[in-house]
Protein backbone atom coordinates (compact mmCIF):
# COMPACT_ATOMS: atom_id res chain seq x y z
CA UNK A 1 0.00 0.00 0.00
CA UNK A 2 1.63 3.01 -1.18
CA UNK A 3 2.00 6.00 1.70
CA UNK A 4 1.38 8.84 -0.68
CA UNK A 5 -1.03 11.51 0.50
CA UNK A 6 -4.98 10.91 0.46
CA UNK A 7 -7.11 13.63 -0.29
CA UNK A 8 -9.67 13.96 2.71
CA UNK A 9 -12.08 15.52 0.77
CA UNK A 10 -14.89 18.65 1.33
CA UNK A 11 -17.54 15.98 1.22
CA UNK A 12 -15.77 13.64 3.36
CA UNK A 13 -14.90 11.12 0.49
CA UNK A 14 -11.40 10.03 0.44
CA UNK A 15 -10.09 9.54 -2.78
CA UNK A 16 -6.48 8.14 -3.31
CA UNK A 17 -4.16 9.98 -5.53
CA UNK A 18 -1.71 6.44 -5.86
CA UNK A 19 -4.68 4.43 -6.61
CA UNK A 20 -8.97 4.39 -7.12
CA UNK A 21 -8.78 1.52 -4.77
CA UNK A 22 -9.72 2.21 -1.24
CA UNK A 23 -7.79 0.25 1.20
CA UNK A 24 -9.13 -3.23 3.25
CA UNK A 25 -10.35 -3.27 6.54
CA UNK A 26 -9.83 -6.41 8.22
CA UNK A 27 -13.61 -7.27 8.69
CA UNK A 28 -13.09 -11.28 9.37
CA UNK A 29 -11.63 -9.77 12.40
CA UNK A 30 -14.65 -7.25 13.17
CA UNK A 31 -17.34 -9.86 12.75
CA UNK A 32 -15.29 -12.21 15.44
CA UNK A 33 -15.62 -9.12 17.34
CA UNK A 34 -19.25 -8.38 16.81
CA UNK A 35 -19.71 -12.44 17.61
CA UNK A 36 -18.27 -11.86 20.98
CA UNK A 37 -19.84 -8.69 22.55
CA UNK A 38 -23.18 -10.45 21.43
CA UNK A 39 -22.25 -12.96 24.63
CA UNK A 40 -21.62 -10.80 26.86
CA UNK A 41 -24.34 -9.79 29.59
CA UNK A 42 -24.27 -7.90 32.80
CA UNK A 43 -27.19 -8.67 34.87
CA UNK A 44 -28.40 -11.76 36.94
CA UNK A 45 -30.30 -9.27 39.27
CA UNK A 46 -34.08 -8.86 37.63
CA UNK A 47 -34.08 -5.09 39.26
CA UNK A 48 -30.86 -4.13 36.75
CA UNK A 49 -32.46 -5.79 33.79
CA UNK A 50 -33.34 -2.17 32.33
CA UNK A 51 -29.46 -1.35 33.16
CA UNK A 52 -28.52 -4.23 31.02
CA UNK A 53 -30.79 -3.19 27.99
CA UNK A 54 -29.07 0.72 28.27
CA UNK A 55 -25.58 -0.90 28.26
CA UNK A 56 -25.87 -3.27 25.59
CA UNK A 57 -27.70 -0.64 23.06
CA UNK A 58 -24.89 1.39 23.12
CA UNK A 59 -22.21 -1.20 23.07
CA UNK A 60 -24.23 -3.23 19.95
CA UNK A 61 -24.58 0.10 17.91
CA UNK A 62 -22.24 -1.25 15.44
CA UNK A 63 -19.12 0.48 14.08
CA UNK A 64 -15.98 -0.54 13.18
CA UNK A 65 -14.90 -1.89 16.30
CA UNK A 66 -11.42 -0.12 15.55
CA UNK A 67 -9.72 -0.76 19.13
CA UNK A 68 -10.94 -4.13 19.84
CA UNK A 69 -9.70 -5.43 15.83
CA UNK A 70 -6.39 -3.70 16.81
CA UNK A 71 -5.88 -6.05 19.63
CA UNK A 72 -6.37 -8.78 17.55
CA UNK A 73 -4.51 -7.68 14.56
CA UNK A 74 -1.73 -6.94 17.43
CA UNK A 75 -1.45 -10.28 18.63
CA UNK A 76 -1.50 -12.02 15.08
CA UNK A 77 1.38 -10.12 14.03
CA UNK A 78 3.30 -10.80 17.48
CA UNK A 79 2.28 -14.43 16.80
CA UNK A 80 -0.50 -15.19 19.65
CA UNK A 81 -3.31 -16.74 19.49
CA UNK A 82 -6.84 -14.39 19.09
CA UNK A 83 -8.34 -16.71 21.90
CA UNK A 84 -5.61 -15.23 24.28
CA UNK A 85 -6.97 -11.71 24.12
CA UNK A 86 -10.39 -11.83 23.03
CA UNK A 87 -11.35 -10.49 26.87
CA UNK A 88 -8.61 -8.00 26.27
CA UNK A 89 -9.79 -7.11 23.19
CA UNK A 90 -13.95 -6.70 24.28
CA UNK A 91 -12.99 -5.08 27.91
CA UNK A 92 -11.82 -2.54 25.76
CA UNK A 93 -15.09 -2.10 23.59
CA UNK A 94 -17.02 -1.96 26.69
CA UNK A 95 -14.67 1.14 27.82
CA UNK A 96 -14.77 2.78 24.62
CA UNK A 97 -18.60 2.50 24.51
CA UNK A 98 -18.73 4.41 28.24
CA UNK A 99 -16.37 7.43 26.93
CA UNK A 100 -18.91 7.42 23.89
CA UNK A 101 -22.18 7.51 26.48
CA UNK A 102 -20.75 10.17 28.91
CA UNK A 103 -19.08 12.34 26.22
CA UNK A 104 -22.70 12.26 24.33
CA UNK A 105 -24.14 13.64 27.54
CA UNK A 106 -25.89 17.45 27.66
CA UNK A 107 -23.00 18.23 29.77
CA UNK A 108 -20.36 16.98 27.97
CA UNK A 109 -20.76 17.31 24.04
CA UNK A 110 -24.48 17.23 23.86
CA UNK A 111 -25.36 15.18 21.03
CA UNK A 112 -28.21 13.27 19.91
CA UNK A 113 -27.08 10.71 17.27
CA UNK A 114 -24.34 8.23 17.79
CA UNK A 115 -23.56 5.30 14.88
CA UNK A 116 -26.71 6.07 13.14
CA UNK A 117 -29.44 6.19 16.40
CA UNK A 118 -30.40 7.80 19.31
CA UNK A 119 -27.49 8.41 21.96
CA UNK A 120 -27.77 6.52 24.77
CA UNK A 121 -29.50 9.42 27.21
CA UNK A 122 -31.70 10.06 24.43
CA UNK A 123 -33.26 6.58 24.78
CA UNK A 124 -32.84 6.08 28.05
CA UNK A 125 -32.96 9.23 29.93
CA UNK A 126 -29.19 10.89 31.02
CA UNK A 127 -29.81 8.56 34.96
CA UNK A 128 -29.51 5.97 33.26
CA UNK A 129 -26.47 6.88 30.79
CA UNK A 130 -24.79 7.95 33.48
CA UNK A 131 -25.47 4.56 35.13
CA UNK A 132 -24.62 2.85 32.10
CA UNK A 133 -21.55 4.09 31.47
CA UNK A 134 -20.31 3.54 34.95
CA UNK A 135 -21.84 -0.15 34.38
CA UNK A 136 -19.75 -1.12 31.24
CA UNK A 137 -16.23 0.69 32.82
CA UNK A 138 -16.64 -1.84 35.92
CA UNK A 139 -17.58 -4.44 33.81
CA UNK A 140 -14.41 -4.45 31.34
CA UNK A 141 -12.58 -5.07 34.05
CA UNK A 142 -14.72 -7.36 35.53
CA UNK A 143 -14.34 -9.36 32.38
CA UNK A 144 -10.78 -8.59 31.20
CA UNK A 145 -9.44 -10.48 35.06
CA UNK A 146 -11.96 -13.10 35.14
CA UNK A 147 -11.76 -14.55 31.37
CA UNK A 148 -7.69 -15.62 32.60
CA UNK A 149 -6.28 -17.03 29.52
CA UNK A 150 -2.55 -15.72 29.76
CA UNK A 151 -0.19 -16.03 33.03
CA UNK A 152 -1.70 -14.17 35.97
CA UNK A 153 1.54 -11.20 36.55
CA UNK A 154 0.94 -10.78 32.98
CA UNK A 155 -3.00 -10.31 33.07
CA UNK A 156 -2.24 -7.96 35.97
CA UNK A 157 0.41 -6.14 34.30
CA UNK A 158 -2.38 -5.56 31.18
CA UNK A 159 -4.67 -4.73 33.45
CA UNK A 160 -2.58 -1.99 35.10
CA UNK A 161 -1.90 -0.54 31.68
CA UNK A 162 -5.50 -0.43 30.75
CA UNK A 163 -6.35 1.56 34.06
CA UNK A 164 -3.89 3.95 33.65
CA UNK A 165 -4.49 4.76 30.00
CA UNK A 166 -8.44 5.43 31.36
CA UNK A 167 -7.76 7.09 34.40
CA UNK A 168 -6.73 10.35 34.86
CA UNK A 169 -3.17 10.06 33.14
CA UNK A 170 -5.03 9.07 30.67
CA UNK A 171 -8.58 9.43 28.86
CA UNK A 172 -10.71 10.81 31.39
CA UNK A 173 -7.21 13.27 31.86
CA UNK A 174 -7.68 13.99 28.27
CA UNK A 175 -11.16 14.46 28.67
CA UNK A 176 -10.68 17.02 31.40
CA UNK A 177 -7.83 18.95 29.71
CA UNK A 178 -10.51 19.32 26.89
CA UNK A 179 -13.29 20.40 29.08
CA UNK A 180 -11.75 22.95 31.20
CA UNK A 181 -9.35 24.32 28.47
CA UNK A 182 -6.19 24.19 29.94
CA UNK A 183 -3.88 22.39 27.36
CA UNK A 184 -0.56 24.79 26.69
CA UNK A 185 -1.25 26.81 23.55
CA UNK A 186 0.52 25.75 20.29
CA UNK A 187 0.98 22.31 18.29
CA UNK A 188 3.01 20.36 21.74
CA UNK A 189 -0.50 21.50 23.43
CA UNK A 190 -3.05 20.20 21.35
CA UNK A 191 -1.20 16.82 20.59
CA UNK A 192 -0.70 16.60 24.60
CA UNK A 193 -4.41 16.83 24.53
CA UNK A 194 -5.25 14.36 22.37
CA UNK A 195 -2.42 11.91 23.01
CA UNK A 196 -4.28 11.47 26.09
CA UNK A 197 -8.05 11.92 25.35
CA UNK A 198 -7.56 9.82 22.38
CA UNK A 199 -4.09 8.00 22.24
CA UNK A 200 -3.94 6.11 25.36
CA UNK A 201 -6.78 4.24 24.55
CA UNK A 202 -5.62 3.08 20.97
CA UNK A 203 -2.16 2.48 22.70
CA UNK A 204 -3.65 0.26 25.06
CA UNK A 205 -4.98 -1.57 22.25
CA UNK A 206 -1.98 -2.39 21.34
CA UNK A 207 0.13 -2.35 24.33
CA UNK A 208 -1.83 -4.58 26.77
CA UNK A 209 -1.46 -7.21 23.98
CA UNK A 210 2.34 -6.97 24.36
CA UNK A 211 2.11 -7.53 27.97
CA UNK A 212 -0.53 -10.39 27.70
CA UNK A 213 2.33 -12.11 25.28
CA UNK A 214 5.22 -11.24 27.28
CA UNK A 215 6.87 -9.61 24.08
CA UNK A 216 9.30 -7.00 26.17
CA UNK A 217 12.70 -4.94 25.30
CA UNK A 218 12.88 -3.21 21.97
CA UNK A 219 9.83 -4.72 20.95
CA UNK A 220 7.54 -3.18 23.27
CA UNK A 221 9.38 0.50 22.99
CA UNK A 222 9.08 0.39 18.66
CA UNK A 223 5.25 -0.95 19.13
CA UNK A 224 4.42 2.00 21.73
CA UNK A 225 5.75 4.39 19.11
CA UNK A 226 3.44 3.30 16.61
CA UNK A 227 0.79 2.72 18.88
CA UNK A 228 1.16 6.68 19.97
CA UNK A 229 1.70 7.57 16.25
CA UNK A 230 -1.61 5.98 15.30
CA UNK A 231 -3.61 7.40 18.45
CA UNK A 232 -2.63 10.83 16.68
CA UNK A 233 -3.55 10.09 13.21
CA UNK A 234 -7.22 9.09 14.35
CA UNK A 235 -7.69 12.18 16.21
CA UNK A 236 -6.17 14.37 12.84
CA UNK A 237 -8.29 12.33 10.72
CA UNK A 238 -11.66 12.36 13.11
CA UNK A 239 -10.79 16.50 13.35
CA UNK A 240 -11.04 16.73 9.28
CA UNK A 241 -14.22 14.60 9.21
CA UNK A 242 -15.87 16.46 11.86
CA UNK A 243 -15.48 19.53 9.15
CA UNK A 244 -16.12 17.26 5.67
CA UNK A 245 -18.05 14.81 6.84
CA UNK A 246 -21.99 14.39 6.65
CA UNK A 247 -24.61 13.53 9.50
CA UNK A 248 -25.38 10.17 7.65
CA UNK A 249 -21.62 8.81 6.64
CA UNK A 250 -20.17 10.10 10.64
CA UNK A 251 -23.49 8.20 12.00
CA UNK A 252 -23.57 11.75 14.55
CA UNK A 253 -23.90 14.82 13.73
CA UNK A 254 -21.11 16.85 11.55
CA UNK A 255 -19.70 19.98 12.81
CA UNK A 256 -19.65 18.85 16.99
CA UNK A 257 -16.39 20.57 17.63
CA UNK A 258 -16.56 24.22 16.16
CA UNK A 259 -19.97 24.48 17.75
CA UNK A 260 -18.38 23.89 21.28
CA UNK A 261 -15.34 25.73 20.14
CA UNK A 262 -13.17 22.69 21.13
CA UNK A 263 -9.61 22.71 20.13
CA UNK A 264 -8.57 20.54 17.13
CA UNK A 265 -6.03 20.32 14.57
CA UNK A 266 -8.46 21.99 11.73
CA UNK A 267 -9.21 25.30 14.08
CA UNK A 268 -5.24 25.27 14.98
CA UNK A 269 -4.09 24.08 11.48
CA UNK A 270 -6.44 25.10 9.24
CA UNK A 271 -8.05 22.25 6.94
CA UNK A 272 -4.93 21.89 4.15
CA UNK A 273 -2.49 21.71 6.71
CA UNK A 274 -4.53 19.07 8.79
CA UNK A 275 -4.46 17.29 5.56
CA UNK A 276 -0.56 17.32 5.36
CA UNK A 277 -0.58 16.50 9.18
CA UNK A 278 -2.29 13.47 8.56
CA UNK A 279 -0.14 12.36 5.25
CA UNK A 280 3.03 12.97 7.69
CA UNK A 281 1.33 11.10 10.67
CA UNK A 282 -0.03 8.12 8.15
CA UNK A 283 3.78 7.77 6.63
CA UNK A 284 5.37 8.08 10.61
CA UNK A 285 3.33 5.33 11.45
CA UNK A 286 3.83 2.87 9.22
CA UNK A 287 7.36 3.63 9.19
CA UNK A 288 7.72 2.79 13.00
CA UNK A 289 4.71 -0.08 12.32
CA UNK A 290 7.84 -1.78 10.07
CA UNK A 291 10.33 -1.04 12.76
CA UNK A 292 8.42 -2.37 15.43
CA UNK A 293 8.22 -5.89 13.15
CA UNK A 294 11.65 -5.82 12.26
CA UNK A 295 12.46 -6.34 16.52
CA UNK A 296 10.54 -9.21 16.38
CA UNK A 297 12.33 -12.97 15.40
CA UNK A 298 10.90 -14.95 12.19
CA UNK A 299 9.79 -13.22 9.43
CA UNK A 300 7.13 -12.54 10.88
CA UNK A 301 4.15 -9.56 8.84
CA UNK A 302 1.67 -7.25 10.04
CA UNK A 303 -0.63 -7.33 7.09
CA UNK A 304 -3.81 -6.45 9.46
CA UNK A 305 -2.24 -3.89 10.96
CA UNK A 306 -1.03 -1.91 8.00
CA UNK A 307 -4.96 -2.20 6.45
CA UNK A 308 -5.76 -0.86 9.91
CA UNK A 309 -3.25 2.02 9.60
CA UNK A 310 -4.09 2.39 5.99
CA UNK A 311 -8.15 2.66 6.85
CA UNK A 312 -7.94 5.15 9.95
CA UNK A 313 -6.31 7.27 7.18
CA UNK A 314 -8.49 7.15 4.67
CA UNK A 315 -11.57 6.58 6.95
CA UNK A 316 -15.04 8.38 5.83
CA UNK A 317 -16.77 7.88 9.35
Amino acid sequence: MSSEPFDIGAAGTDVSSASSEEPRYPDHLRLEVERYLEGLHFADEPLTAGLERAMRYSLLAGGKRIRPVLCLATAEAVGMDSHQVMPLAGAIELIHTYSLIHDDLPAMDDDDLRRGQPTCHVAFGEDVAILAGDGLYAEAFKHLLRERRCPPERLIDAAVELADATGAGGMVGGQYVDVANVAPEGPAGLRRLHELKTGRLIGASVMCVLMLGGVDGSARMCFRRFAAELGVLFQIVDDILDVTGTDAALGKPSGSDERHGKRTYVSEFGIDRARELAAESHRMARQTLSEAMATLPGQRTATNLEQITDFIYTRTS
